[in-house]
Formats: C-alpha cells, sequence, structure tokens
C-alpha cells in the first residue's frame, strides 16, 4: 500500500511519535489505538515509505549545548529557484531549517544557529552570495514545539469520531 489516506489509527501513532518517538514502543502505541502491536509496526513503516514520516531527531536545545543565538532570516530567491536551493542553504554551516514560504515577498524562512554574531553574519552573506536576498532577521530566544493535536485520539473521542 502506498500513499493511502491518513486514518484516525494514523494520526494516533504520529501523535505518539511526535510526543518521544525514542521512549514509546509499538506496544504502547498499540494500547492506545486498540489495535496489535504488529499493525502499529506496519502502519509505521507504511507511514515512513509513503514519507508522512520523514525521520526522527533530536530535539536541541543550542543554548545549552553552546550556540546560544538562533536566527531567523526572512529572504527571498526567485520563485523557480526557491525550492531548488534548499539542499543548498541547508548544507551552510549552522543553518539548522529551511522552510519555504507561499505568501508574502519574503518566500524562505532559514533558520540558524550560532555562538557569537559572527556565525550568524557568515551565513547571511552565504545566503547573499548564492543570489538571495535578506529582507529580515529575527533574534529567537526560545523555541519550543508540542505534538499536533489534531492527531491526538482524545481530542475526538468527545466528537464520536
Amino acid at each position: 500500500m502506498t500513499n493511502r489516506e491518513v486514518d484516525d489509527v494514523d494520526k494516533a501513532i504520529l501523535y505518539a511519535l511526535q510526543g518521544d518517538a525514542r521512549n514509546v514502543s509499538s506496544g504502547d502505541i498499540a494500547e492506545r489505538t486498540g489495535t496489535s502491536d504488529s499493525t502499529v509496526r506496519k502502519r509505521i513503516q507504511r507511514l515512513e515509505s509513503d514519507r508522512v514520516i520523514k525521520g526522527y531527531s533530536a530535539h536541541v536545545d543550542y543554548q545549552k549545548s553552546g550556540y546560544p543565538l538562533r536566527m531567523l532570516l526572512y529572504c527571498t530567491a526567485s520563485i523557480p529557484e526557491r525550492g531548488e536551493l534548499i539542499p543548498d542553504i541547508l548544507d551552510l554551516d549552522g543553518v539548522v531549517s529551511v522552510q519555504e514560504l507561499v505568501t508574502g515577498e519574503q518566500n524562505l524562512l532559514v533558520t540558524a544557529v550560532g555562538e557569537t554574531d559572527d556565525d550568524i553574519t557568515s551565513v547571511a552573506q552565504e545566503l547573499l552570495d548564492m543570489g538571495l536576498t535578506v529582507a529580515d532577521e529575527v533574534l529567537v530566544r526560545t523555541h519550543e514545539t508540542t505534538p499536533f493535536g489534531e492527531f491526538d485520539p482524545a481530542n475526538h473521542a468527545a466528537d464520536g469520531e
């Protein structure tokens, strides 16, 4: 099966993995979803092969790991090139994410981390050297994430879904 629609069981699996992929077992998820352990493992494999789950990573506190500066760089690239530039931008030292924006003049949001202002300045210079315009820079104090609530089965239990 490939590119099948994401159903409620898949959403519950995604919710559990977003919360703590390292410490939640397929057995734990099976118990929460009322399915079998093997069903959960097969669903996870399908979600991975369909690229719904694109990978697993650690949520790093860059400040505590010695990189106190987190900068958002709002950039403008030519529309035909913006998607093609993403892999090259991700290869830059200090860049930790790139988001393609589809509204507004700025169409790429680059997140970079560094120890000093010079680290961030060098990322900005490399972006300029690639032909991008850096329209705005925003220094971020904290960055937190949470699992997407629409994947939480508890949110739908009261709806009768």
